[in-house]
């Protein structure tokens, strides 16, 4: 387990927390060739990673000089803390070590029900739930007289065959609930009866009129097709499936094709009218395909950010940098991303391994200028200020992020910023954007954490004058 996340009555001094975890030190061990201590499980998980040094100054570590720092353990324990149910009222305070001792006796600690319900609350609610909600409480039923666990009276109750009750059928006769049975089929006077077509249940007395309405009621077929006999509800799946004096259309009506005759000469129709449906079937098998191809084009601008900011994740950095190295000049490519809306459409590509001088040894990036939607309403070359940032992932809260950052103005007679014919595609390799073959090393890379989850975000964002974004 980590450090321990108490709340401290005194700000905790630097020499108690965890380098690793930044909570007060559980379990302290302390590595004898730097002095460096950690909470011994936040160390083992960190060893376990296969890196072999001292998280804080990176000395080799030998696992035959980490021992456990009971001198500081014991300092860590005589701590002043509050009760971990602070926040619900509790206003106990004192050692980490004497924490348990009052969880025994805390009125806000959560224990479990003494008469092995499975129920667990806070100590302060136990009178209640005892007497009340507990299901193994000892209740008596006030009519039949007999003794029951909460829980079988909660079944008891409703089914007591002593208790008085009223009539389901609300006829107004009350009884003992063990002779109502008898009372509903026999005696009440409105009890029911099912309908001999759909077996529903209605009081006698309205039964008759319930087959006027009936969906199982036997109906002859209207298009006095020969059916005699059909259920009310089936009626209409009959017209439209089976009766063969009902009119159709012809299934090719999507195509194009207008007609309509008895279902009985459909057959004749479609033999007849082979060709034309083919021709009709192809026609529209066209324009679907047409609007297919409409509607890809149309999403993926959709998708494209118009903002003028790209932040690109690269996922599993390391092994991309690995595909890198063995491949050479292998190029990664962003998503593409407007400077604004109806502006410039743009890519950032990167080499993980480098690219001409930097090869090897650095990450290069470059940006370069796609075709885009409204090319025709722009100025040309592209003119605008580009910024590249390689951001720091590291926690806020710990240290000022420091990000890598470059800034350039295009070169105006720089091939891809002019104006992008309609024939160069967003991932051909052979067109090099313009950028930094040495925007960082790898040996920088390494030392904050530019890479953290695998994973590295690289930000690029185009200034605008806000008179040309209006």
């Amino acid at each position: 387990m980590p450090g321990y996340d108490y709340k401290f009555l005194e700000k905790l001094r630097r020499k108690f927390l965890c380098p690793l975890c930044g909570k007060a030190m559980r379990e302290p061990v302390q590595v004898s060739t730097c002095g460096h201590r950690f909470c011994d499980t936040c160390l083992q998980e960190f060893l376990s990673e296969g890196v072999f040094k001292c998280p804080e100054d990176q000395l080799p570590l030998d696992y035959a000089k980490i021992y456990p720092d009971r001198e500081l353990e014991t300092q860590v324990l005589s701590l002043s803390i509050r009760c971990i149910h602070s926040e619900e009222g509790c206003r106990w305070s004192g050692q980490i070590k004497q924490l348990q001792t009052h969880l025994n006796t805390c009125a806000f600690n959560v224990i479990p029900c003494p008469n092995r319900c499975s129920t667990k609350l806070i100590r302060k609610d136990l009178p209640e739930h005892m007497q009340h909600d507990c299901p193994k409480r000892k209740v008596r039923c006030e009519f039949c007289g007999n003794d029951f666990t909460g829980e079988a009276f909660e079944d008891h109750q409703g089914s007591c065959p002593q208790e008085s009750v009223y009539c389901e059928n609300k006829c107004g006769a009350r009884m003992m609930r063990r002779v109502l049975s008898q009372h509903s089929l026999a005696e009440c006077p409105k009890r029911t009866q099912p309908c001999p077509y759909c077996s529903k249940e209605f009081v006698f007395d309205t039964i008759q009129s319930h087959q006027f309405q009936c969906p199982r009621y036997p109906i002859s077929c209207p298009n006095q097709c020969g059916i005699a006999s059909i259920a009310r509800e089936d009626l209409s799946g009959h017209l439209k499936d089976s009766c063969s004096s009902a009119l159709v259309l012809c299934p090719f009506k999507e195509s194009g094709c207008k007609h309509r005759c008895p279902k009985i000469g459909m057959s004749r129709h479609l033999e007849e009218n082979m060709r034309a449906h083919l021709s009709m079937m192809s026609a529209l098998v066209s324009r679907q395909r047409q609007e297919i191809v409409d509607l890809r084009k149309q999403v993926e601008e959709l998708s494209v950010s118009s903002e003028g900011i790209l932040i690109w994740k690269i996922s599993d950095y390391s092994r991309k940098m690995q595909e890198a190295k063995v491949r050479g000049n292998f190029e990664s490519f962003s998503p593409p991303f407007y400077t604004h809306r109806y502006g410039y459409k743009l890519q950032v590509s990167a080499f993980l391994n480098g690219n001409g001088s930097g090869e090897g040894n650095y990450l290069s990036v470059y940006i370069r200028v796609l075709p885009g939607e409204y090319d025709s309403l722009l100025e040309w070359p592209f003119s605008y200020r580009v910024t590249f940032s390689l951001l720091d992932q590291s926690d806020p809260s710990l240290s000022k992020p420091q990000h890598i950052t470059e800034t350039f103005n295009p070169d105006p007679n720089w091939k891809n910023f002019q104006k992008p014919s309609g024939s160069r595609n967003s991932l051909d390799e052979s067109t090099l954007g313009f950028g930094y073959p040495k925007f960082i090393s790898h040996e920088d890379i390494r030392k904050r954490n530019y890479v953290r989850d695998n994973a590295i975000f690289l930000r690029a964002s185009v200034d605008i004058p806000q008179k040309i974004i209006a």
